[in-house]
C-alpha cells in the first residue's frame, strides 16, 4: 500500500502515521528517508534561508515528530515478533563539515537527525530500537547529472573510489531492520565506502 503526504505539514505527518498503522494495526520497521530537494528542480532556485527553512521543516521537524509518534505506537504493540525498529537518514559529513551553502544547511539538519536518533533510542529502549544511516555520496538524480569536478570529488572521497547507490543504502537499512541485528541500537552507520579524507 502506498500513502502520500506532504511532510512539510504537521497535519500531513500525523495522517501518514495514522494511516500506516491502520493498515495492519502495527508497524515493525519505520524508515524516515524523505528529504526536501533543494538541489534540483524548483528547489534549486530558492534562497539559502528558504532552503534551510524547507530542510528544517521536512528533514528535521518531520523526522522528529513522525519518529516520536511511531515509537509511541510501537511501544504498545504486544506480541512475540521482532523488536520494532526505526531507522533515520543522516549524512556522513556532519562531523567533519563541508564548505559552501549546501554543506552548511545539510550538515546542520542532518547532524540534528543523528543526535535526535541517539536520544530517541535512549528514550524508547528497550521496547523499540532506533538507528541512523549516514550515507556518503549517493548517485541520486543530482549525482547522475553532477559536473565532472563533483564526479571526481565524490569518487575520491570514498576509499572504494565510486559513488554509492540507492541499493547500498537499502541494503544497510535491511541489515539494521533485520531481527538478527537486534543488539545494534542508538548507532549511526556510515555507508560511504570508507571516508577517504
Amino acid at each position: 500500500m502506498a500513502i502520500t503526504a506532504n511532510l512539510s505539514q504537521t497535519d500531513e505527518q500525523d495522517r501518514l502515521v495514522r494511516e500506516a498503522f491502520a493498515w495492519r494495526n502495527r508497524v515493525d520497521v519505520w524508515i524516515n528517508a524523505a528529504g526536501a530537494d533543494v538541489l534540483t528542480g524548483n528547489g534549486k532556485e530558492l534562497s539559502f534561508e528558504d532552503k534551510l527553512d524547507l530542510l528544517w521543516r521536512v528533514d528535521v521537524v518531520g523526522t522528529i515528530r513522525i519518529s516520536r509518534e511511531v515509537a509511541e505506537r510501537m511501544t504498545h504493540q504486544r506480541d512475540n515478533t521482532a523488536l520494532p525498529s526505526i531507522i533515520n537518514i543522516s549524512w556522513d559529513q556532519v562531523e567533519s563539515g563541508m564548505e559552501g551553502d549546501s554543506g552548511q544547511y545539510f550538515c546542520a539538519t542532518k547532524a540534528a537527525i543523528a543526535a535526535f536518533s541517539k536520544s530517541l533510542a535512549k528514550t524508547v529502549g528497550p521496547k523499540v530500537r532506533v538507528n541512523c544511516i549516514a550515507p556518503g555520496w549517493i548517485q541520486t538524480a543530482w549525482g547522475q547529472t553532477a559536473s565532472p569536478e563533483w564526479d571526481k570529488r565524490a569518487k575520491s572521497e570514498s576509499i572504494l573510489k565510486r559513488w554509492g547507490s540507492v541499493r547500498d543504502i537499502a541494503n544497510a537499512a535491511l541489515f539494521l531492520a533485520d531481527p538478527q541485528s537486534e543488539f545494534i541500537n542508538a548507532h549511526v552507520l556510515p555507508v560511504n565506502g570508507g571516508r577517504n579524507d
